[in-house]
C-alpha cells in the first residue's frame, strides 16, 4: 500500500522545482537584454558573476595575449586585468542586441586611455552564446591597433 502523504509530497516538492527552474532560466532574448543594460550601466563584472555560466569561454582576437579564455572565474580576471589598464573612459556605448536561436550580437564602443597606450578609440562586434540561460561562450571582433 502506497503511502498517500509521502507521494502528495513528493508531488509537491516537484512541482516547486519545475515553478522555479521555469522562473529563473532566462531565453536569448532576456539574457540579451540584460547584458545590454549592465553594459550600459557600467556594470560589466556584475554581469560576468550573473550571466556567465561557470565553464564559459572568451575568444579574442588572433594573436591577443589571453586570445582563449576558459572559466567564469578566469573570464573575470581577464576582465579585471583590462579595467587595470585603463586610466580613463571617456565614453563609449553598446547597441541593442540581435538575436537568432541561442545567439546574440551587439556592437560596443569605447573612448578610453589606455595607461600604456594612451587614447584610443575601440569598437567591436561581440557574439554571445547562450543555453539554459548562461551565457557559455563570448568572441569578440575588432580591428588590431597597430
Amino acid at each position: 500500500m502506497l503511502n498517500t502523504k509521502v507521494i502528495k509530497t513528493q508531488t509537491a516538492i516537484f512541482l516547486i522545482l519545475v515553478k522555479i527552474k521555469n522562473q529563473t532560466i532566462m531565453n536569448t532574448q532576456q539574457v540579451a537584454n540584460r547584458l545590454v543594460e549592465m553594459c550600459r550601466k557600467g556594470e560589466n563584472m556584475q554581469a560576468i558573476e550573473e550571466l556567465y555560466a561557470d565553464n564559459c569561454v572568451s575568444k579574442e582576437m588572433p594573436g591577443i595575449p589571453g586570445e582563449v579564455v576558459s572559466g567564469k572565474s578566469a573570464i573575470t580576471q581577464k576582465s579585471q586585468d583590462w579595467y587595470n589598464s585603463v586610466e580613463k573612459f571617456h565614453g563609449g556605448g553598446v547597441s541593442d542586441p540581435q538575436v537568432a536561436g541561442n545567439y546574440f550580437t551587439c556592437t560596443m564602443d569605447m573612448d578610453i586611455t589606455f595607461k600604456e597606450r594612451g587614447r584610443m578609440q575601440m569598437e567591436e562586434v561581440c557574439l554571445y552564446e547562450v543555453n539554459d540561460g548562461k551565457i557559455v561562450s563570448e568572441q569578440f571582433f575588432y580591428a588590431m591597433p597597430s
